[in-house]
């Protein structure tokens, strides 16, 4: 039987306007295009890592 791995509903819900350059690169490593976009990514720690890089401007929930 299969392991189902966890996903991640990630919002972004501030502008990325002012924001540092690797704050804006962990955005749009993440999948994130644009304001209020969400992306489901997988739960791993390299994602987790850029949201957490990136908390302030993001919205996160478990799928």
């Amino acid at each position: 039987m299969a392991k189902k791995n966890k996903q991640l509903k990630v919002t972004q819900i501030r502008s990325t306007i002012g924001s540092l350059k690797n704050h804006k690169a962990c955005v749009k490593g993440l999948g994130i295009r644009r304001m209020h976009h969400t992306v489901i990514v997988e739960d791993t720690p390299e994602n987790r890592g850029m949201i957490n890089k990136a908390i302030h401007l993001l919205e996160v929930e478990e799928v």
